[in-house]
């Protein structure tokens, strides 16, 4: 188990104003979370001030995380790859156009995103619950998780880190959650965030991934 930061460059290119979001008259905290966490349009494609304000692709921005994972697990053409939380499914159209003949799968909660999925991967996704995966034992070569593990009740963390090291061959597999170091990051982190359901320091973090017998690599999120 081993700490790889494949996520804070595409993270920390945008730029968050924390205060004007809990801060917002016409979309509470309360009132953002609420329709945040119904998965649908005001989560993805809504007002900026709920969730991603238009979570729309955009040619190269996946990519460069797509090499990254190719290089450092030696994917190649044949093997089978999920993404547990693959929204509308950006990162697995780059990771094929990258390797073609790679078999991608992508498994998410929000109806919304995969009926609005990127055009030639819609059929390689399914509807469904990270913590009870619709795959066999061992069958896929590498699996990954980024910003889905931290929307999870403690009942359910656990379940879900029990099925990913379930479908998995190996150890190749990568999670990326929220997370924060220091008061200021927690505070940020609450004042952000509309579906976060858990609120761990890296080492709490890592105290789940070692009582759940996760094996893989894993990376944070912070809100500097």
């Amino acid at each position: 188990m081993s700490y790889i930061d494949f996520m804070s460059p595409l993270h920390k290119s945008t730029h968050r104003d924390y205060l004007a979001r809990v801060n917002d008259l016409k979309f509470p905290k309360a009132k953002a979370a609420e329709l945040a966490k119904k998965w649908g349009f005001d989560y993805w494609d809504g007002d900026r001030r709920v969730n991603y304000g238009g979570y729309n692709y955009i040619e190269g921005r996946w990519e460069k995380v797509g090499k990254l994972f190719v290089e450092h697990y030696g994917l190649k053409a044949g093997d089978k790859i999920l993404d547990i939380g693959c929204g509308k499914g950006f990162l697995l159209f780059d990771i094929a156009k990258i390797i073609p003949g790679i078999d991608v799968y992508g498994l998410d909660i929000s109806e919304y995103a995969l009926k609005n999925s990127k055009d030639g991967i819609t059929k390689k996704l399914s509807l469904g619950n990270c913590i009870e995966l619709p795959f066999e034992n061992n069958y896929f070569d590498f699996v990954y998780s980024i910003n889905t593990f931290h929307n999870l009740y403690n009942y359910e963390l656990e379940l879900a880190l029990s099925e990913m090291n379930r479908v998995s061959k190996n150890s190749k597999q990568y999670i990326c959650v929220e997370s924060y170091r220091n008061e200021v990051e927690k505070v940020n982190l609450l004042y952000w965030q509309v579906t976060c359901e858990q609120f761990n320091t890296p080492d709490e973090w890592k105290w789940w991934f070692t009582k759940c017998g996760y094996k893989g690599d894993y990376s944070f999120i912070f809100f500097e």
